[in-house]
């Protein structure tokens, strides 16, 4: 799995970082401020750069390993440098497909499921990895496979529908798969709000019609906070987004793959309009359970069964967020001061009103009102920032950092900014609006 990152969000400083991470992959250097990763969401892109078909293989051992069974598209006269590339992100899939270990047994009965992980390459592009966990069609026990699909959009609901049809066709035949995947991937990505129409034929269902639209908010569209509303109570959720917003060490445990991917995606997205800007994986290799050891910040999602390994490993002080029970299990000691207790309780009482709200029920409803307690938060926190960035003749800006912090009258607000001011991810927030003087992107 050399050369690929697994989920860090900023592209890496130079050959001496890039080698040192190769060699020891969860050992992930953050990056230098300013180099960020984007996810890519403009329309009019290719959906997939991939479907593969990740399988397990017996080995001599009686273990059994994952492997690329399917490529599409197969991809031919490739450079060099490209043809490196994608030899790299094919041999890091199927460890992440299969993140569970090798100790696996042919079943009859499996219930699938859909989960996501995320590569960053050392250049710091960034591709997500949208599986399908199913078992194929067929009589007496069989394996699981994976379907997964490369991509460098986030879209994480649009993505599931696309894998409910792969796996609908799976049922039939293989065969029926690669039209679907091809139509898909000559059709553009569309808007924010707009809808691209899929020609399907299916043998005995004839030619079908395949909707799939984007969200109108397409900030929200790769997040689920249901997910954690479901799991977490509002206090707790607080807590984990004061460590988050911290840059802290954080480690989520679950058993199911979806649960882990869906609740990390949510605590990461409750930071817009900031980016978590370090080691980010939201479903752990068993290989790389060391990766709770590394000094720097982390946000990382590992199943229930590797608690006691992960227990003994020789970590800083984290976050160990148990989803299964809706708890911490080891906390800093200190989550309940680090945010402004009057901002605290305003964003308490927008969760718990959301709580009790019986006439909301779309996923994207949820999206929007969770999302805006926390964006109102950071506006009624640093919203002033853009006034405090100085123009220079020639366009560029500088932001008075300190003029900034004594513009905040409440001594308990000043307190908390003064350490954010300090974290990474306001750090690449703030070199962003000092290049431009429209204040970051609408975003406030």
């Amino acid at each position: 799995c050399s050369g690929f990152f697994f989920g860090v969000c900023v592209a890496t400083g130079g050959k001496e970082e890039a080698s040192a991470a190769e060699n020891n992959p969860s050992r992930v250097p953050h990056g230098k401020p300013g180099e960020r990763c984007s996810v890519l969401y403009s329309a009019g892109q290719f959906f997939f750069e991939y479907l593969v078909v990740v399988s397990l293989k017996k080995m001599s051992d009686g273990r059994y390993e994952p492997k690329i069974t399917y490529q599409f598209p197969k991809r031919e006269n490739l450079l060099k440098g490209q043809k490196e590339e994608e030899e790299r992100l094919l041999q890091a899939i199927p460890l992440f497909c299969f993140p569970d270990g090798n100790n696996w047994a042919p079943v009859t009965d499996f219930t699938s499921e859909t989960f996501s992980f995320v590569l960053t390459n050392v250049d710091g592009s960034r591709k997500i990895g949208y599986c399908r966990r199913l078992l194929p069609s067929g009589r007496g026990d069989r394996l699981p496979e994976v379907f997964c699909i490369i991509s460098c959009l986030g879209c994480f609901g649009l993505f599931s529908k696309i894998l409910d049809e792969v796996e609908k066709r799976r049922q039939i035949s293989m065969a029926v798969i690669y039209p679907f995947m091809q139509g898909l991937r000559e059709s553009p990505f569309p808007a924010p709000g707009k809808t691209v129409t899929i020609k399907s034929f299916i043998p005995e269902s004839g030619t079908e019609l395949i909707e799939l639209t984007r969200p109108v908010d397409a900030h929200l569209e790769h997040v689920e906070f249901q997910a954690l509303l479901q799991r977490l109570s509002p206090h707790l959720i607080l807590h984990i987004f004061a460590s988050a917003v911290l840059e802290r060490r954080l480690i989520f445990l679950a058993e199911e793959l979806s649960v882990l991917s869906q609740c990390i995606h949510a605590v990461a997205a409750l930071l817009y309009p900031f980016t978590w800007a370090h080691t980010y994986i939201p479903v752990v290799p068993e290989c790389l359970l060391d990766t709770v050891c590394c000094p720097t910040p982390f946000m990382v999602g590992i199943q229930m069964r590797h608690l006691e390994r992960v227990l003994d490993q020789p970590m800083e002080e984290a976050l160990i967020v148990d989803l299964c029970e809706g708890k911490i299990l080891r906390a800093v000691g200190d989550e309940e001061e680090i945010l402004p207790i009057k901002l605290q309780n305003e964003m308490l009482t927008s969760l718990n009103r959301h709580n009790n709200n019986n006439n909301v029920h779309t996923s994207e409803q949820v999206n929007a009102l969770v999302s805006e307690a926390f964006v109102q938060f950071f506006v009624r926190i640093v919203g002033h920032y853009a006034s405090h960035i100085k123009w220079s003749k020639n366009g560029s800006g500088t932001f008075q950092e300190r003029a900034f912090c004594k513009a905040i009258a409440s001594k308990t607000n000043r307190k908390f900014v003064k350490k954010f001011v300090k974290t990474n991810m306001f750090s690449l927030f703030i070199e962003e609006a000092e290049k431009s003087r429209i204040p970051q992107e609408g975003k406030w």
